[in-house]
């Protein structure tokens, strides 16, 4: 029998709460090609009053608020669309489709897929989660990490990105890298070069703007240095050591190393051997290593060959505070009457802290040991003086306890 105009709203409403499997089954008894609309349903206006049907129940179940409000004037409309629409239905009327509430989930697969343009009702409109939009600024990385593959696996790699994002340039920099495209080549060329997995992640928090350097020219620096005759391990403790070498251009490097040759007269092979064990030389300023060579031989009264043989073997004179030096100088010079020559053999002392050497000279001059002279008994050298350990010193050197040493140091 054909459902009546009071039952249609009814009879969709039970289509609504049915589930997704009696959706499915309605979708495969009415198989027509068209448009899909809502969870599978195929419709697509044609002249037989079956299609007709499907429409006009489609109509009535999205404006079901409406009969609520005038229940009357909508029975006149379906009373119209039945006599205009439906002429079949009156003539001939049709089994209401029965579902199958067991239906076997390999029907499933004949579902239709959802088109993104489907429209879908309040409801279901609630309930969809979306994730969180990718934020147009920020002052940190971390809101982008759940949205980049790059910084997931920078951190993975050991990046702290905490210390790369006080750099704005830098964060923008990371965030428009591709890892695969731009950045895997670049972790495969530190690898090659010697880089261990454990260092990638302290170096390229330092030296992020590697990926910014073309991958052949890095080649190209690296083939530079092996003509100089830089070993490989050479090479390797100085990238390690001093992050940003390759980011220098080959006239860089070369004008660097012939400074260092030409300023402190140094042959090819001491001056290799002085950049490998500082590298910074070749990437810091040059202003303080021209104003400590002006010290040492101005202001401290050291010869050429003096400094040269000094900073050979403390490569970080160089680089050192002009102040340090010069209180350090004083004290050992004035202070403990220790001559040029003397301080020219044990340099050490440039790269120790000046009160611990007052500290120590001080005890010894107590007990009546400070005798720095070589040429006389009990000699002390000034390695010995500022290398060695409290335990070490106060029992070889001082001839004292460590507790006598603390209790003479509280009355300093």
């Amino acid at each position: 029998m054909a459902l009546t105009a009071q039952q249609m709203p009814r009879w969709f409403s039970s289509i609504r709460r049915n589930s997704f499997v009696a959706a499915a089954q309605l979708g495969n008894h009415f198989q027509r090609p068209g448009k899909t609309l809502l969870h599978g349903f195929s419709a697509q206006p044609q002249i037989s009053s079956h299609n007709c049907f499907l429409q006009w129940g489609f109509k009535n179940y999205r404006t079901s608020s409406i009969w609520n409000n005038s229940s009357q004037s909508t029975k006149q409309e379906i009373n119209s669309d039945e006599s205009t629409m439906l002429p079949s239905m009156k003539e001939q009327p049709r089994e209401t489709p029965k579902f199958d509430p067991e239906l076997s989930l390999e029907g499933l697969d004949d579902v239709p897929p959802l088109s993104p343009l489907q429209p879908i009702s309040e409801e279901e409109a609630v309930q969809i989660v979306a994730d969180p939009p990718l934020p147009p600024a920020s002052f940190t990385l971390r809101d982008y990490v759940d949205h980049s593959e790059t910084l997931q696996k920078l951190v993975l790699l050991g990046v702290n990105l905490s210390k790369i994002e006080k750099h704005p340039d830098a964060a923008n920099l990371l965030l428009r890298l591709d890892f695969e495209k731009d950045i895997k080549q670049i972790l495969l060329f530190l690898k090659d070069l010697g880089i261990e997995d454990n260092q990638l992640g302290a170096f390229l928090t330092k030296n992020y703007a590697i990926f910014s350097e073309d991958l052949e020219n890095l080649k190209t620096r690296v083939a530079y240095l092996q003509s100089k005759n830089f070993s490989k391990a050479d090479i390797t403790q100085m990238v390690r050591n001093a992050p940003f070498l390759l980011n220098f251009s080959v006239e860089r490097l070369d004008n660097r190393l012939g400074f260092f040759q030409k300023e402190l007269e140094l042959n090819v092979k001491k001056t290799r051997d002085l950049v490998v064990r500082l590298p910074r030389l070749l990437t810091g300023s040059l202003e303080p290593v021209k104003e400590n060579m002006k010290v040492y031989r101005l202001e401290l009264g050291f010869k050429r060959n003096e400094i040269q043989h000094m900073i050979t073997k403390i490569p970080k004179m160089l680089t050192a505070n002009k102040r340090k030096l010069t209180e350090i100088f004083d004290y050992v010079h004035n202070v403990m009457s220790i001559p040029h020559h003397v301080i020219v053999r044990f340099p050490q002392v440039f790269n120790t802290r000046l009160f611990k050497v007052k500290e120590r000279h001080l005890f010894l001059t107590y007990l009546g040991r400070a005798q720095y002279d070589p040429a006389k008994p009990n000699y002390i050298s000034l390695d010995k003086l500022v290398s060695m350990p409290d335990e070490i010193f106060c029992e070889e050197i001082a001839k004292a306890s460590v507790r006598d040493f603390e209790k003479f140091l509280k009355t300093l």
